[in-house]
């Protein structure tokens, strides 16, 4: 059967689920490829549903409401996994293309169907089990020492659902208040870095170099590009983990693959089957960015060049700080928005359209250049100023006297 085109264009209709950052910064590549996207938003004011023109208002799980939104589309795709699998399952047996497909998405939903997976591949990954009582947390312990990381198998992200346990008092509260957890050893890990690659149904890849991400509370604050003094051996097998892990799972479209490096070489950590927060530095840093190349990817185009267009390229989150409290009686953002473009004229600045509170993603800025410490150093002064109106000393803005 054709794939379904807009009738105006005679080009494809992407149908997102979920109306966030990422679809908002997914709209603005379609725009350049000249494909319509669609958006399944919770209400009109997501992000995404400020910006773009085809919106479906609904919920991730109703399914009248998926069927809705894949009516007429050519391929239905993701902003978050939160989308039950069997409504997934449903859209496909009703003819929809589904990308990537539930099989495969399951794994970025269930930590615990996740980690089985990479036990059968013999992939590298920290110490787990499956525990139902505080007596499993315990002989967990036993064997691979306390502190005990718990995780929901389902819904965490950004630090949510993750609980880091000393005892087995702590562990019973968490089981009684959740059920079944994941438990994993708490690795003595280097840093985390995450590495991305697109997959086309055809089968062809495409990797970014390996990004260092620095995380604060949970939250990723900072990505930085390429992962520094990482060496090119260990980079090299980071990518190729993240291929194989593509392959083993029949992933269509954008994988991220949070890593732990260790002493000894990678673990991963979690799996994400969208764009993500570690790939937006690739919007101006890449030659084709994660949101343009998932596009490609979901709809089987021939995938675009992962080229850097700098030495060094680093994202650094605005998180609502300061300013994002209701007596904040500073510079007004618009203000701030003007300031930081005159002092920074080379960093740039994407805005979500959210309503401001304090530690939410509200936007993220991205420096570029040769030298490691002057790029971090810019991006998180005008990530800084944005969230809290304050000017780093080191860039202190020019007073009139």
């Amino acid at each position: 059967m054709a794939a379904a085109l807009h009738p105006g264009t005679g080009l494809p209709v992407v149908a997102m689920v979920g109306g966030g950052q990422l679809a908002r910064m997914t709209h603005q590549a379609a725009i350049a490829l000249g494909q319509s996207l669609r958006v399944l938003s919770a209400g009109p004011d997501e992000s995404a549903a400020l910006v773009a023109a085809d919106v479906r208002i609904g919920a991730h799980d109703d399914l009248a409401a998926l069927r809705d939104l894949a009516d007429g589309a050519t391929v239905v795709t993701f902003d978050h996994e939160h989308v039950p699998t069997e409504h997934l399952a449903a859209l496909e047996a009703a003819g929809t293309r589904v990308a990537p497909g539930p099989r495969a998405l399951v794994h970025a939903q269930d930590k615990l169907v996740l980690r089985r997976a990479l036990a059968a591949a013999g992939e590298p990954q920290p110490a787990w089990a499956e525990v139902a009582t505080a007596a499993d947390v315990t002989r967990f312990a036993g064997e691979h020492g306390w502190p005990v990381v718990l995780k929901t198998p389902r819904g965490g992200y950004d630090g949510k659902g993750v609980f880091v346990v000393r005892d087995a008092g702590e562990a019973a509260g968490l089981l009684e208040r959740h059920g079944t957890l994941l438990a994993e050893e708490r690795v003595a890990m280097v840093r985390e870095l995450s590495a991305q690659v697109a997959r086309s149904p055809f089968g062809q890849v495409a990797v970014w170099p390996v990004v260092e991400t620095v995380q604060r509370d949970g939250v990723c604050a900072e990505v930085v590009a390429p992962a520094p003094g990482l060496p090119d051996e260990l980079a090299t097998a980071a990518q190729e983990l993240a291929v194989r892990i593509a392959d083993s799972l029949g992933v269509v479209g954008m994988l991220a693959v949070e890593l732990f490096q260790t002493a000894d070489g990678v673990q991963v950590n979690e799996l994400a089957m969208r764009p993500h927060n570690s790939g937006h530095w690739t919007i101006e840093g890449a030659r084709t960015s994660q949101f343009e190349q998932h596009l490609r990817a979901v709809l089987d185009y021939p995938l675009g060049s992962t080229a850097m267009t700098a030495s060094v390229v680093v994202m650094a989150n605005v998180l609502g700080g300061a300013a994002a409290e209701p007596d904040w009686a500073g510079a007004p953002l618009d203000e701030r928005m003007h300031h930081l473009m005159a002092h920074w004229p080379d960093v740039k600045v994407h805005w979500y359209g959210k309503t401001q509170r304090r530690g939410r993603k509200l936007g993220h800025v991205t420096a570029l250049g040769d030298d490691l410490a002057d790029v971090r150093a810019r991006a998180g002064a005008a990530a800084r100023y944005l969230a809290d109106g304050v000017v780093d000393p080191a860039f202190a803005f020019e007073t009139e006297h």
